[in-house]
């Protein structure tokens, strides 16, 4: 991330890239890409008895191979999961894309464990075929919050409290730039922004939120007031 933390001159911030009114989050994914690519040999399919190799069909064991619920529509709250994103080639070369989740660090590298077995595995049967490329994207910030720095979820519950909103203290199913600011030094948890059905069509937010995030932030703003528990009009 190109972010100057000394011209910024904080100590601690807030990101404001949640969801719903009264949402907080201090944990979040961690989080890496996975990049698979098979090498096939292609011949004509009239000669290909003994001969063929085909990349799809290699690719396609390594993905059944994965644990089937796993996935981003068979999870929720704390649960990890492998997400293939995309996949594209033909019978000489194929090479697909991964997301891997996980809110627990130990679970994240058991995840990241688990395909290089199974490519290493696959790599065996079938004679040096398979590249696997694993690359950490961000991590979990709580690593970050929770040691020292819970004080800042307190202040945000707090400043909720005094403009009306009921707090949420949720994890993110994703990521934010919190996270990644977090571990760069700067401790800054996840704010409600009043957003719904994000990344789609449907994705809206009300006038009244962006107002009623506006009143926070000015609250929040007001350190002092809030830890002298000063009720401000």
């Amino acid at each position: 991330m190109f972010f100057d933390l000394d011209k910024f001159g904080a100590d601690y911030a807030y990101t404001v890239d949640g969801g719903e009114i009264g949402e907080i989050s201090y944990e979040n994914f961690n989080a890496a890409s996975a990049t698979l690519t098979i090498k096939g040999q292609n011949v004509h399919p009239g000669e290909a008895f003994g001969k063929m190799v085909n990349s799809i069909k290699i690719a396609m064991e390594f993905n059944s191979r994965l644990p089937i619920d796993m996935c981003p529509e068979r999870t929720r709250g704390y649960e990890g999961f492998f997400h293939l994103i995309s996949m594209e080639g033909d019978a000489s070369e194929s090479v697909m894309k991964y997301l891997i989740r996980d809110h627990s660090r130990d679970l994240f590298e058991d995840k990241k464990n688990m395909m290089k077995s199974l490519a290493a595995e696959l790599n065996e049967k079938y004679h040096g075929r398979i590249s696997l490329e694993i690359k950490d994207s961000y991590f979990n910030m709580r690593e970050k919050i929770v040691p020292n720095n819970m004080f800042l979820v307190n202040y945000a519950c707090r400043a909720m409290e005094q403009t009306g909103i009921n707090p949420i203290i949720s994890p993110i199913r994703g990521g934010t730039d919190g996270a990644t600011l977090s571990f760069m030094g700067l401790p800054c948890p996840n704010l409600c922004s009043g957003g719904h059905n994000f990344h789609g069509v449907y994705e809206f937010i009300s006038v009244e939120s962006m107002e009623k995030i506006t009143e926070l932030l000015i609250k929040l703003a007001c350190w002092s007031s809030i830890e002298e528990g000063d009720e401000e009009e």
